[in-house]
C-alpha cells in the first residue's frame, strides 16, 4: 500500500492543471479560496465542479451558498492566487485587498480575472474535500482567455492559510 500511495504522490506532485479562485456569498458572508481540485465535466449541459477543503474558512460560507463564483487565473494573476491560497478569511479580509464588485447573486467577482457563475446542483463528500456540482449560468468574462493559465506548478510553493 505504501508504494502505490507513494506512487501516487509523486504522480500528482508533477501535474499541471489549472487554479482558480472560487467566491461565494450566503447569509450575509462572503468568501473565497484557490482551489486547485477542479474541472469542468459536462459539456451539454454545462456543468464544473469544484471542490473546497472542509478545513478551508470558505466550507461553511460553500455550504450555504446557492451560487459560486469561478475565476480561472492566469500567470499574471498570482498575486491574487497568493492572496487566496495563503490567507485565511479567518483572520484577513481577502476582500479588502483587492478589487471586485457585486455579481450574480451578490457573489463576488474578482476584478481582471476571467470568470464565470454556476448555480450549487449539488454536493458531494470525498474525504477531506466536498466536491460542488455547478450549472453553468450564461454570465462571465473571457477577456483574457487567450492567456497562458496559472497552474499548480505556479503555486505549489505556496504556505496554505489552512491545512487541506
Amino acid at each position: 500500500m505504501t508504494e502505490r500511495r507513494t506512487a501516487f504522490h509523486h504522480i500528482v506532485a508533477t501535474l499541471e492543471y489549472p487554479m482558480f479562485v472560487v467566491t461565494v456569498a450566503a447569509g450575509g458572508e462572503r468568501a473565497g479560496c484557490l482551489v486547485g481540485f477542479a474541472a469542468q465535466c459536462s459539456i451539454s449541459p454545462p456543468r464544473f465542479v469544484a471542490w473546497i477543503s472542509k478545513a478551508n474558512h470558505t466550507f461553511p460560507v460553500a455550504e450555504r451558498a446557492e451560487l459560486f463564483v469561478v475565476h480561472a487565473l492566469r500567470k499574471s494573476d498570482l498575486e491574487v492566487a497568493q492572496l487566496f491560497g495563503e490567507s485565511t478569511g479567518d483572520a484577513v479580509d481577502k476582500f479588502a485587498r483587492c478589487q471586485w464588485h457585486e455579481g450574480p447573486g451578490g457573489v463576488p467577482v474578482l476584478d481582471g480575472c476571467d470568470w464565470f457563475a454556476g448555480r450549487v446542483l449539488d454536493r458531494f463528500d470525498s474525504g477531506d474535500h466536498v466536491g460542488f456540482l455547478l450549472a453553468v449560468l450564461d454570465s462571465g468574462s473571457a477577456a483574457r482567455a487567450g492567456e497562458p493559465q496559472l497552474s499548480y506548478q505556479d503555486v505549489r510553493d505556496f504556505h496554505p492559510g489552512h491545512p487541506a
